[in-house]
């Protein structure tokens, strides 16, 4: 059976749509060049493009593709500070939870998301544009149904595609996705998860994933919580969230895309999954 790469991009302006996927390509192909020694001339790669939804012209200075220098791609090593970290955030986690539910905390999200992340924002409060982010990907995934997918979802991609594979596994159980690969995600964000559920009762992995693998690296202020396993359910196959930190050596705010997939840990499931 043939295999099929979909790709889907985060918030914010975008560069050109044939721009945008040639450049996740290469981070793909840069990736398991350095750090799984092949060497390949193209991947099997669909890009799902949303941001002319939002903007009437692709951004004109884009944070244009850069490789990586010598050395900068490594797997994330973990310590002892990293348990401290996940056992205060796990905990705050619960806090933000049982506050939102007790005393409504909904509204202050509303203006958050309405004044900072305007794209989902409008995702969530326009029906019309959340329809049409999630017609384009619903269609990819549709188109190739007789492939094995691996559906990699990027930051604000990553609420979009989740959405998308819960709604398909209600329309058809007989679709599958291989593997869904959610990179700078911000699906652990208390609001998101209050979203979700008033579509979606039970928080939990889509029925038709068969692996869902979460990559975020800790500096990443959009995937503020970078651990997914305790905020999402297994699905009735069993599967549960595979969370695993990395270092997105993109600088910055280490939320770039390209940073995250060429990271030595995308690389592994990459070249596992081709």
């Amino acid at each position: 059976m043939s295999k099929m790469i979909i790709g889907i991009h985060g918030l914010a302006n975008k560069p050109a749509e044939k721009t945008l996927a040639r450049w996740w390509e290469k981070a793909m192909l840069e990736g398991l060049q350095v750090n799984s020694k092949l060497s390949l001339d193209s991947l099997d790669f669909q890009s799902v493009y949303w941001a002319d939804v939002m903007y009437p012209q692709p951004d004109p200075a884009p944070d244009k593709y850069r490789r990586a220098r010598k050395g900068e791609l490594k797997y994330y090593q973990e310590g002892w500070i990293d348990y401290i970290r996940e056992t205060l955030l796990d905990f705050g986690g619960d806090i933000i939870d049982s506050t939102k539910e007790m005393f409504g905390i909904d509204v202050l999200a509303e203006k958050v998301l309405k004044s900072k992340l305007k794209d989902l924002y409008r995702y969530y409060e326009k029906e019309n544009i959340r329809n049409e982010l999630r017609g384009r990907l619903r269609q990819a995934i549709l188109d190739n149904r007789d492939k094995r997918l691996m559906v990699v979802a990027h930051s604000m991609g990553s609420i979009i595609a989740y959405d998308v594979l819960r709604e398909l596994g209600r329309i058809d159980a007989t679709l599958s996705v291989d593997h869904f690969v959610t990179i700078g995600s911000p699906l652990g964000l208390p609001h998101v998860k209050y979203k979700i559920m008033e579509e979606n009762p039970l928080v939990r992995t889509p029925s038709i994933v068969k692996k869902w693998s979460n990559l975020a690296d800790r500096r990443d202020p959009v995937a503020l919580d970078v651990h997914l396993r305790d905020d999402y359910e297994e699905n009735y196959a069993g599967v549960r969230v595979n969370d695993d930190l990395v270092m997105n050596d993109w600088g910055g705010i280490s939320h770039k895309s390209y940073g995250y997939l060429r990271t030595p840990e995308f690389s592994d499931l990459l070249k596992n999954f081709i």
